[in-house]
């Protein structure tokens, strides 16, 4: 039945019948245009202009309708913007008249916009929408977002291939060939990479649905904690500041994560974290109110994300250099413990979401009072080779080739530990430093959760080992870069993918 004879309109079965019981066809056919025609008195004299003009009744009925439907859908939008009290009980009525025509495709294009006009859409019509496959398709996402809600498994089996395919995006890009050096993965802005298509199409899918905003942070929540992947980290953030780019007040205001996000994603966009976002990102930390300690949760995975752990990380390389040069302890400065904290929160955000235990840890005493002083002995010694150099007085034997032993074996038991010696050696590198590389390098091999070999760390050093192309020409770089490291791990699908990457461009100087 197409829906017609339920409006009290002729329609194919209607003809049919005329057809089949009558004794001259082509006169029940005539009947049939005569009576569901256009029953307009001032147009029927034009109609015989018309076929003269070899204009087709079907064209001039067509026609007729998309003015009609573009009529009815301007004053339908027209009233659901207006302030009227009976407003959606207007468009509601339109939609009980015209919803059994909604399978008729010259129709269903304005029933589907009527709809769209309603916030809350009677349960009947979804439940026809999504027993029939083909209607489903065709439905805008306006009202299939109603739909969703209702049925979470559904729109997770929507969600599912975008949230899989933007993790695929982010690995391409990891090992891409167009991402090396000044548009190496981390330097990609947070708002270019916010335009991805799968952000976008994920954030139009949410519109301004609290609910369905909701559904995909479990979602990427359950996904991070069974996968341990820190991409779903990176979502979590980029999805909340989509909807903040795209001013979706009903989402963000409610999320008690926006503020805090909106912060950290300005430090990223400036790659450091200034004295004054680190307090006012203290101050969200410190607000954490009683009873809602989930938040800290949401906290942590938002710093669990690569970009904020690298610009994190960054941020406390470059402080301890300033203390360095000031002659002053880690402790001393209230903002590399603040930045500290916050590393040792995004690290712990698995263990956090996991257990769904969501207390702070309290810094570890050994890593402010024995571990940083270590790692800042690094960035002394190697301040003292800069200030020989300029001096002229090669004097490498007066210092020490070893490294700590506390360092060594810190790195082998502390996630925090490992992350700020392995930035330690992308800061070193970075800066051509190939002394302290040398003597560094062979050493972090063996780090606590095998972070050495993970993908955000090995791709920015060998990012910035091809913009070291020329050292390769050496027989001692190769050998510490290959014998004393990679080759160590190669075995490892990524480890290798990542050697190759670095051999196709400095091949050329390689040793025979």
């Amino acid at each position: 039945m197409s829906g017609f004879e339920e409006i009290g309109i002729a329609g194919p079965d209607h003809l049919r019948d005329a057809l089949t019981n009558c004794s001259d066809p082509l006169q029940a056919i005539e009947d049939f245009q005569s009576e569901n025609g256009i029953l307009l008195p001032t147009l029927q004299p034009a109609l015989p202009l018309l076929d003269l003009h070899d204009i087709r009744r079907l064209e001039f009925h067509q026609t007729i309708m998309e003015e009609l439907e573009k009529k009815l859908v301007e004053k339908t939008n027209e009233i659901a913007a207006s302030s009227e009290k009976e407003r959606y009980k207007k468009i509601e009525d339109l939609l009980t008249k015209c919803f059994p025509l909604v399978k008729v495709k010259t129709i269903q294009p304005t029933v589907m916009a009527i709809m769209k006009c309603l916030p809350k859409i009677p349960e009947k019509y979804l439940t026809t929408i999504l027993e029939d496959k083909e209607l489903y398709s065709a439905t805008p996402i306006e009202v299939k977002r109603q739909i969703w809600e209702r049925n979470p498994t559904l729109f997770g089996d929507e969600v599912s291939p975008l949230l899989n395919n933007y993790v695929k995006e982010k690995e391409a890009i990891l090992f891409g060939r167009d991402s090396i050096n000044s548009h190496m993965f981390y330097s990609i802005p947070p708002k270019t990479r916010r335009q991805s298509k799968h952000v976008r199409d994920l954030s139009h899918m949410v519109g301004t649905s609290l609910q369905l905003y909701d559904m995909v942070i479990r979602f990427l929540k359950t996904l991070f904690v069974r996968s341990r992947n820190a991409h779903y980290c990176t979502l979590r953030a980029e999805i909340l500041m989509s909807l903040h780019d795209s001013e979706v007040s009903e989402i963000c205001s409610q999320d008690p994560c926006h503020k805090f996000t909106w912060c950290l994603d300005a430090c990223i966009r400036d790659r450091q974290v200034e004295d004054k976002k680190a307090k006012e990102l203290q101050g969200f930390l410190d607000g954490v109110k009683r009873g809602r300690e989930g938040v800290l949760g949401d906290f942590s995975m938002i710093l669990c994300d690569p970009f904020a752990i690298h610009t994190l990380a960054t941020s406390i390389i470059k402080l301890m250099s300033h203390q360095v040069s000031s002659e002053k302890l880690p402790r001393q400065s209230s903002e590399l413990l603040l930045l500290l904290r916050m590393l040792v929160l995004g690290l712990g955000a698995w263990d956090m979401l996991d257990t769904q235990h969501y207390k702070e840890s309290k810094l570890d005493n050994d890593i402010i009072l024995k571990f940083l002083p270590c790692l800042m002995s690094l960035l002394v010694d190697d301040h003292i080779r800069i200030i020989n150099r300029k001096l002229n007085e090669a004097t490498p034997s007066a210092l020490p080739k070893d490294i700590p032993t506390y360092l060594l074996k810190t790195i082998r038991k502390s996630r925090t530990a490992s992350t700020l010696t392995l930035y330690y050696v992308l800061h070193v590198t970075r800066l051509r430093n190939k002394e302290a590389l040398t003597r560094i390098l062979p050493k972090v091999v063996r780090t606590e959760g095998d972070l050495t070999w993970d993908d955000n760390f090995l791709h920015p050093f060998t990012s910035q080992l091809i913009g070291m192309s020329d050292d390769f020409s050496s027989e001692e770089f190769c050998s510490l870069v290959f014998d004393s490291f990679l080759l160590k791990s190669v075995t490892r699908e990524n480890v290798a993918r990542h050697t190759l990457r670095l051999v196709e461009y400095i091949f050329q100087k390689l040793p025979a």
